[in-house]
This record gives structure tokens, sequence and C-alpha cells, in this order.
């Protein structure tokens, strides 16, 4: 594993994303990430985790209890392996591309900033 893949693995170590229609927002993020989230039963609540692998960090959709959805969430999902393919698929699940594509010092990649179905404002990362 590379140094760079390595610092990807720590970074954070949980998020949650609320969802006010939470069967919607499961949709939005599996179109643009071309994935199936798992839904889990967390007690009387539903969630729906990102898939990942240990040590990897993981995170999950939550229906909206006592979260709102907010434009200020400094939440940043991996984009990897096309920030550009994620872009390109967010107008058409539902969502828009809040800030472009955007270059990052020497070495740390690319970054963007998406609105999801329920409001919250996300951003989107990829090393290459």
């Amino acid at each position: 594993m590379t140094p760079k893949q390595q610092q990807r693995l720590s970074r954070v170590v949980w998020f949650e994303i609320p969802a006010l229609d939470f069967d919607r927002a499961i949709r939005f993020y599996e179109t643009i990430f071309e994935t199936t989230l798992n839904r889990q039963q967390f007690g009387p609540t539903e969630i729906a985790v990102f898939t990942y692998e240990a040590p990897g960090i993981g995170g999950c959709l939550l229906p909206v209890t006592e979260l709102q959805p907010s434009t200020h969430a400094s939440v940043y999902l991996n984009a990897d392996p096309s920030l550009d393919a994620v872009l390109a698929r967010v107008p058409a699940a539902g969502g828009a591309v809040l800030q472009p594509r955007t270059e990052l010092p020497p070495g740390m990649g690319w970054y963007a900033r998406i609105l999801d179905t329920e409001g919250n404002g996300i951003g989107i990362h990829a090393v290459n």
C-alpha cells in the first residue's frame, strides 16, 4: 500500500448524512457512486451504510431525527478513481454541483462540492 493510500484510511472515524426522504437519498448516493448502500437496523432506526473495507472508515445515511440537512457540512466522500465521473452523474441523480472540480496543492488531489437530494452540501475528493 502506498503512503497516499494509507493516509486515505485514517482521516475520518464515522460520518452521518441526514436524509429527509431516506429512499430518495439512498438512490442518489447509489447512483452517483455506482454502488449499493447496505441497509441496516441500528436500534429502532434504519440506516444505509456506505461500503468500506476495514480498516477504512465508514458512514451512513440517517433518516432525519435530531440532525437536519445542511449546506454547511464538512463531510468529504472519496470519489476515486474519477472525480469528474462522479460530478457528471450528480445532476441526473437529482443533485447539483455547488463548486466544480478544484485543484488542491501539489500531491493532494482535487475536490468539489455538491448538493444532494436532501439539501446537504457534501464535499467529494479524489487523488487522481
